[in-house]
């Protein structure tokens, strides 16, 4: 008899009536924050007077930052990842950290309930090998992982395994068959194993079962030695996509990270994927979407533009101008960085009729501010951003969360030692007051901050033979 299950992509229906199905009710904003190289976003926060700059590989100072965002309630911090060297290093340190699950080891230590996401690739890695580094993440942080699951999308990250980069249909078929194996793996311990008797057994090994699992690109036998967290399993995560990583993710994720600018394509966003989660069989509330969007904070507006412009001065701006002028439709470099434009510079400016940035770019610079001022309100930035205070941050997030834009917010900061302070001490006792952000932790794990049901194992509703 041949025990080997074949790998495919379908979902099939299940009983709604399944605990994992019942509807979630939506009721306050889910709030994070994405760290990395323990300086900023910014590509001049390491230069900063109040920044050490070996803190790249200090984790003392990743600690310091993920017990502010745990001081202000946050539910969560996100780590990205690849696997290539793509900054200029004698300008710029890299943006990510050292190893995110070694770091994410060490900063579970240091926390009691803020959850913890980490980006780990499934182009490389053997599911046997991730799933027992996940789920051993998830066992002694007392279930607070999320697994940011997605494949490697460049050359370089490939080369560093000595493969090349293969189709992106290849890379997914492997993804479905990770994530599948992996979960698998994750429930192959069962409840049903029991506790340790010390007058009996340690577990049943009649609940500690192979799992037999072979695809196209990996496969496993198992069992897994590790017994159930304190919510089951970690928690998938996946970033948002079109047709491959769209498909994957409203299989598997239960967490969804988009990166739209406006509220109308953030509405549109959300609506698609819930959309594509009831086509997979799912119930659309145990999906969130968790969007981008950035702050710089200030006591006043014009503080916090003079925050953005002291990290901008410690850069090379000279490409941000010229795009700035582009933006404004000016075929000319300008030159006087800290005066408001010229009359015949203002009557020369025309906004893109199509283009939100340029349209906004301009309005700054008709109302008066000058090329630096105006890239301090952070304009070419992809995503929501506020430099301003703690009230008008506080605006952005309700209007877009009242608007069923969005879940919730993955948070980016320029200056990692002084944003996230600046917003838990400003932004959050505002959101509390208007009643869209809690007051303090109401469960201990991941899937208690963000509402979802509980799963150990794979989905029941995912064909895997």
């Amino acid at each position: 008899m041949n025990n080997k299950k074949e790998f495919t992509s379908g979902v099939q229906d299940v009983d709604n009536t399944d605990a994992r199905t019942q509807k979630i009710q939506k009721k306050q904003m889910v709030l994070g924050v994405a760290l990395g190289n323990n300086f900023g976003i910014h590509q001049g926060a390491w230069r900063m007077p109040h920044v050490d700059p070996n803190d790249y590989t200090n984790i003392d100072a990743a600690v310091k930052q993920i017990q502010a965002a745990e001081r202000g309630g946050l539910q969560f911090i996100f780590l990205s990842d690849f696997f290539f060297m793509k900054e200029d290093l004698s300008a710029t340190p890299p943006m990510i950290s050292l190893d995110v699950l070694i770091t994410l080891a060490a900063l579970s230590q240091a926390t009691e309930r803020i959850g913890l996401i980490g980006t780990a690739s499934t182009s490389f890695t053997e599911p046997y090998l991730l799933a027992r580094q996940l789920k051993a993440l998830d066992v002694i942080s007392r279930g607070r992982i999320g697994w940011n699951a997605v494949p490697s999308y460049d050359a370089e990250s490939f080369a560093n395994f000595g493969k090349t980069l293969p189709p992106r249909e290849k890379k997914y078929e492997r993804l479905h068959e990770v994530v599948q194996i992996v979960q698998a793996l994750w429930g192959s311990w069962e409840y049903e194993a029991g506790q340790p008797d010390q007058n009996g057994m340690f577990a049943d090994p009649t609940h500690v079962r192979p799992v037999n699992l072979h695809g196209q690109h990996v496969g496993t036998r198992g069992p897994l030695p590790i017994p159930p967290s304190e919510q089951g399993q970690p928690v998938v995560v996946m970033p948002a996509g079109s047709s491959y990583g769209l498909q994957a993710a409203a299989m598997y994720a239960n967490v969804i990270i988009g990166r739209p600018s406006s509220i109308e394509e953030s509405r549109a966003l959300r609506n698609t994927v819930r959309n594509a989660a009831e086509q997979a069989g799912r119930n659309a509330d145990e999906v969130k979407l968790i969007t981008f969007a950035g702050f710089t904070i200030g006591d006043t507006k014009r503080e916090a533009l003079d925050k953005r412009a002291a990290l901008d001065d410690k850069t090379d701006i000279h490409g941000q101008l010229r795009l700035l002028s582009a933006y404004l439709g000016l075929n000319e470099e300008l030159t006087q960085t800290d005066e408001p434009l010229t009359e015949a510079q203002l009557a020369a400016v025309h906004a893109h009729p199509l283009d939100t940035t340029s349209q906004h770019v301009v309005e700054l610079a008709k109302a008066g501010w000058s090329p630096r001022d105006i890239l301090a309100h952070a304009v070419l930035e992809p995503y929501p951003t506020v430099v301003g205070t703690g009230e008008q941050a506080a605006d952005l997030l309700q209007e877009w969360y009242e608007a069923d834009a969005t879940d919730g917010f993955l948070l980016i900061f320029d200056d990692f030692n002084t944003g996230i302070d600046d917003f838990v001490d400003h932004v959050v006792p505002v959101l509390q007051e208007r009643g869209i952000f809690h007051d303090d932790y109401e469960g201990r794990t991941f899937r208690d901050h963000f509402g979802l049901p509980p799963q150990y194992g794979l989905d029941p509703r995912i064909i895997t033979e």
